[in-house]
């Protein structure tokens, strides 16, 4: 059989069902290839497809490693309650509570039979002047406001990425991203024919003296960089640091794309558009602040390229649905944002503490406002491994791998998502990593599963984060 993606399923099953474990090794893809009689190009495509599923993570010199949770129970009566089910640590969508009473009484007006026919309407690429105006507000920051003119709407975040990219660099063109980059961006490179260039940085962020360089050894298209709480290692780049890199896009002429997602935690963080506005293009969302079921992305724009960002939002199919906009507006306007970013910000806060008290001996990277850590695992553990022993047990983190651009590169690291679990699932999972992290050779049975619950207890001697920087990668 030649269709790669029949075959992917084939083994996605098998992963599925336990016939393939979490942490076993895949046959190299010439074997594969010989096994099921295809061509070994049609191997790669399968090998591929499971990486770009999450299922199996390959590492240069290693092989490719099942890293998918662990099979599904067999024989669980349907009255069963799901209380062994998986804690996911790779998610990382914040909630805050009474989220959904607070966003149903800003929809409620839209549901009327008037406002709802308009609500239903193609949203144009620039949405409407009370969008623009709105998003212009929710994306002030001190030192930086944005101009609603240049304003533009996409359907998330990571559409916004994508257009921004799309209208700045051709097929085979180079883009300059941080060493490790939100995996996402890999996916919409290898989409749009990009070339991704890691650039090397250093704990005040990305540096414009390797910037310059790759841009000297063959010419940059464009820059995507994420200064504001960097995913995975939480870094926010330094006010003095973000100068220079926007005087370093001035001197080479280079656009950047801004990733601000996550800069609703540090509000203190000054935008490279506030040093560079001519070339700099920022990206920001609702999927954080608000919730990722209904959201819109935003995207700002210098002003003399709101048309061709514009044009690539149409072509692509990225625009924002009309409804999801007059819902934005609603709950900037009424001061529902404001409350739910003000109710994630202590919540970041209290599983920062979490983290903390289980994972404070290790080597962690975070930082007290962030949703995220990066933890680079005690030697003789690798990534691949620890993400397996972890879906073992019912805990699924991303393995360092997802965020590498260099093949080359295979940190020993985990990225661990602190938002999408509850907090008593979040204490558990993490004590129960730190057991498994300190006795690698024969990691700890199970012995207490994590499980949904109420609030954790307060852990003797959590006061802060208080967590050691990373070891140099």
């Amino acid at each position: 059989m030649s269709d790669y993606r029949a075959i992917a399923d084939r083994l996605a099953d098998d992963i599925a069902c336990g016939r393939l474990a979490p942490g076993q090794r895949l046959p190299p893809q010439r074997r594969f290839a010989r096994t099921h009689r295809i061509a070994p190009s049609t191997a790669g495509r399968v090998y591929g497809e499971l990486v770009r599923r999450g299922l199996v993570v390959g590492e240069v010199g290693r092989g490719t490693f099942v890293r998918a949770a662990p099979p599904a129970p067999q024989g669980r009566a349907l009255v069963e309650p799901a209380t062994a089910a998986p804690v996911n640590l790779e998610l990382n969508y914040p909630t805050a509570p009474g989220q959904s009473e607070l966003l149903a009484a800003g929809l409620a007006p839209l549901l009327r039979a008037d406002a709802l026919t308009e609500a239903m309407r193609t949203a144009a690429a620039d949405g409407t002047a009370a969008a623009r105006a709105a998003a212009a507000r929710l994306l002030t920051v001190p030192g930086w406001r944005p101009e609603p003119a240049r304003l533009l709407f996409t359907g998330n975040a990571r559409q916004a990425v994508a257009a921004a990219l799309a209208s700045l660099v051709r097929p085979g063109g180079r883009v300059g991203v941080e060493e490790l980059t939100y995996p996402l961006v890999k996916e919409i490179a290898a989409r749009l024919g990009i070339v991704l260039v890691p650039i090397g940085g250093d704990g005040e962020g990305l540096r414009p003296d390797a910037l310059r360089a790759a841009h000297r050894a063959a010419p940059l298209a464009a820059l995507y960089v994420q200064p504001v709480l960097h995913n995975p290692t939480s870094l926010t780049t330094s006010e003095r640091r973000g100068r220079e890199l926007a005087l370093a896009a001035v001197e080479l002429a280079l656009p950047v794309v801004e990733d601000r997602v996550w800069s609703f935690l540090r509000p203190d963080a000054t935008p490279i558009a506030a040093h560079a506005p001519a070339l700099t293009h920022v990206v920001d969302g609702l999927s954080k602040r608000v919730a990722p079921g209904l959201t819109a992305g935003f995207l700002v724009v210098p002003p003399d390229r709101v048309d061709a960002v514009a044009a690539a939002v149409r072509s692509g199919g990225w625009s924002a649905g009309r409804f999801a906009l007059e819902a934005a507006v609603r709950w900037a306007g009424d001061g529902t944002v404001e409350r739910l970013v003000a109710a994630k910000r202590a919540d970041a806060a209290r599983r920062q503490r979490i983290l903390a008290a289980h994972l404070g001996a290790f080597a962690v990277r975070t930082d007290p406002h962030a949703y995220f850590a990066w933890w680079e695992l005690p030697a003789p553990w690798r990534a691949d491994t620890f993400t397996a022993a972890a879906a073992a047990h019912g805990i699924a983190v991303t393995p360092g791998t997802a965020f590498t651009v260099d093949p080359h590169r295979t940190p020993d690291a985990v990225r661990l998502g602190l938002a999408s679990a509850a907090e008593g699932e979040l204490e558990r999972a993490l004590r129960l990593l730190a057991r498994i992290a300190a006795e690698p050779s024969e990691p700890p049975r199970p012995s207490e599963p994590p499980r949904p619950s109420g609030p954790p207890q307060p852990s003797p001697g959590v006061g802060g984060p208080g967590v050691p920087p990373a070891r140099t990668a």
